[in-house]
């Protein structure tokens, strides 16, 4: 039986989703840069969110500017993620996976238990990046969405620039052969290593734009579950194709955050969480059996030499 029930404002909803879409993904393009086009299984990727967030609300609340805030995020997740990178990237793909996942861990119980870094368990509350007094929660609302939408954009561009370059061909050829990389002359640990660190300041964007909409953070936002939700993004949309990821996080996140509105609105014989988690199984198993390369292919490499070969062979045919 479904039953209507009239609870809350829908437009807030939507907004809401709208938001949570573009921050997680940022986040999906993050992993994807090191997933879909390098090859490296990072399965702590929560972990350069989780630092961003902290290191972004930490700042706010010694009362700097938000933008100095998301510098300053940026710049320790990517910090953060080198070193992190340094003795994972020695290991195989399969044990890189089971070092971020544990790094993550390490990492949440260290800020769960040290209460002098962020009081722990009870989390710490951040100011907002708007401070325009007087305005609805809508107007704020739509505020937030254009600097998350922006930041979506410029995380996008750069991402699509440095895979679109010569840097970009080397980080796709470790992926299919890193020993053939190898031979060719190219340090492979080097780009795994750079690649890590861009990957996770792009997480620590993120996390800086988590914390500020949702003003207030504690470890358990930052479980292990939160990565496995990127990777079903990631998955989905196309490994190795940035737009296709994005629809993947709108996909994964119209599910969580629609399961919310549902429960406020319907009364279901199924709980609506219980309903997305099988939707969302159902939606991998039927992508992985019909379409293992995701909603969108792997996107084609635009550099310049291609192009300049492209037109070379299609001139020699011709002639």
């Amino acid at each position: 039986m479904v039953r209507l029930v009239k609870l809350g404002d829908p437009l807030i909803y939507i907004l809401d989703m709208a938001a949570f879409i573009g921050i997680f993904a940022i986040l999906a393009i993050s992993l994807n840069l090191e997933y879909g086009f390098t090859g490296l299984a990072n399965f702590g990727k929560v972990a350069f969110f989780m630092v961003g967030a902290y290191a972004s609300s930490i700042m706010a609340n010694l009362g700097y500017p938000y933008l100095l805030c998301l510098i300053v995020a940026i710049i320790i997740a990517g910090v953060v993620g080198l070193l992190a990178s340094l003795p994972a990237l020695k290991l195989r793909a399969d044990y890189l996976a089971i070092v971020t996942l544990a790094f993550g861990e390490i990492l949440r119980y260290i800020i769960k238990n040290e209460e002098w870094i962020a009081k722990g368990v009870q989390g710490i509350t951040v100011p907002s990046a708007i401070t325009i007094a007087g305005i609805s929660i809508r107007t704020m609302m739509l505020l937030q969405l254009t600097i998350i939408y922006a930041a979506l954009a410029v995380c996008y561009l750069i991402t699509q620039l440095l895979v679109n370059s010569p840097y970009g061909r080397v980080v796709r050829a470790i992926r299919e052969d890193e020993l053939a990389t190898q031979v060719l002359g190219k340090d492979v640990f080097k780009y795994k290593a750079q690649i890590f660190a861009v990957g996770s300041a792009i997480a620590g964007i993120s996390g800086s734009l988590f914390a500020q909409y949702v003003r207030l953070i504690n470890p358990y936002m930052f479980e292990p579950i939160v990565t496995f939700t990127i990777w079903m993004m990631v998955i989905l949309g196309g490994p190795a194709n940035n737009l296709g990821v994005i629809l993947g996080a709108a996909f994964v996140q119209a599910l969580e955050r629609g399961a919310r509105i549902v429960k406020d609105y319907l009364l279901l014989p199924v709980d609506p969480h219980n309903l997305r988690i099988i939707l969302i199984g159902l939606l991998i198993i039927i992508i992985l059996m019909y379409r293992p390369q995701g909603l969108m292919k792997e996107s084609k490499i635009k550099t310049s030499a291609l192009e300049v070969s492209s037109k070379w062979r299609k001139k020699s045919s011709k002639q």
